[in-house]
């Protein structure tokens, strides 16, 4: 899941696996491509489900 930020561009914040509790209502549903392409670039992970774990993206 991508966590978007608050304003017009809405870009995302942070990255979840799908069951996190930690998500809100600004959260959207995202592909395994699409989280490890956000990963790559940058985006921070979720430290409580730890999406780049599961996807097997370690630094």
């Amino acid at each position: 899941m991508i966590e978007r930020g608050i304003g017009d561009g809405r870009l995302p914040v942070r990255v979840h696996a799908g069951g996190c509790r930690d998500t809100g209502r600004r959260c959207i549903p995202a592909s395994p491509d699409q989280v490890r392409r956000l990963l790559a670039e940058g985006v921070t992970a979720c430290v409580r489900c730890r999406p780049d774990t599961a996807l097997g993206v370690l630094e």
